[in-house]
């Protein structure tokens, strides 16, 4: 088929330099200088540990969505169960599942990689995975929430009526954006697209050294 080497290049410019500008409670600033081949460039951004977002889709073709507040947007906003990667070495697929259990109180039996997101590549090395779960039920356990997730309201909503809501902008959050468009088409060709639980990730914080701790606190959830 054409075009099916259409994909990003993974370059590793070199690095001369590294500090951490800002310690922040849940990510940090890090100032990087950069040696590219026609000049020497520095770049801040948030230093992100990478994320985990969940797209569960019950056998009525209906996505769990949950709403919180979010401070940064003042808003309430619907969005997909998410977390941190900041286990160090805990499988993307385990932190998925736990996230789903922890924020809807829902467990699934089949799980699949349905996309793999750098949110904002010009301001932070987050790279989010996303996963469709489906044959979903209700976990024996109810989890106890606090701080944002203390009132988080659960909605099943049909797939076509979350992509409606996006197109019409009333949906504004892009992990979910993305996440609905890209399960709409895929469901058109049967889930083809979809890639195996275990596909390994590339975190962006994690290319070139590892998970350092940040400041106090508990970690927050990613989105």
């Amino acid at each position: 088929m054409p075009y099916d080497d259409l994909s990003d290049d993974r370059y590793l410019a070199p690095v001369l330099e590294s500090e951490v500008a800002y310690r922040g409670r849940v990510w940090d600033v890090r100032r990087d200088v950069v040696q590219l081949p026609d000049a020497t460039i520095v770049r801040e951004y948030v230093d992100h540990t990478g994320a985990v977002a969940v797209l569960a889709l019950d056998e009525d073709d209906r996505v769990l969505l949950i709403k919180q507040y979010r401070h940064p947007v003042r808003s309430r906003d619907w969005e997909l169960p998410a977390g941190l990667l900041d286990m160090v070495e805990e499988p993307t697929l385990e932190a998925a599942k736990r996230e789903l259990a922890e924020e809807a109180d829902t467990v699934a039996d089949k799980w699949n990689v349905l996309l793999d997101v750098a949110t904002s590549p010009g301001g932070n090395n987050e790279v989010i995975r996303i996963y469709l779960a489906r044959g979903v039920r209700a976990a024996d356990e109810v989890f106890a929430r606090e701080d944002e997730e203390a009132d988080i309201e659960v909605r099943w909503v049909p797939l076509d009526e979350v992509v409606r809501a996006v197109l019409e902008r009333r949906l504004r959050n892009a992990p979910l954006a993305l996440a609905a468009m890209a399960a709409y088409v895929s469901r058109a060709s049967g889930f083809a697209s979809l890639g195996d639980p275990d596909l390994p990730l590339e975190r962006g914080s994690w290319l070139t050294r590892p998970l350092e701790p940040h400041g106090g606190g508990a970690p927050e959830a990613a989105r």
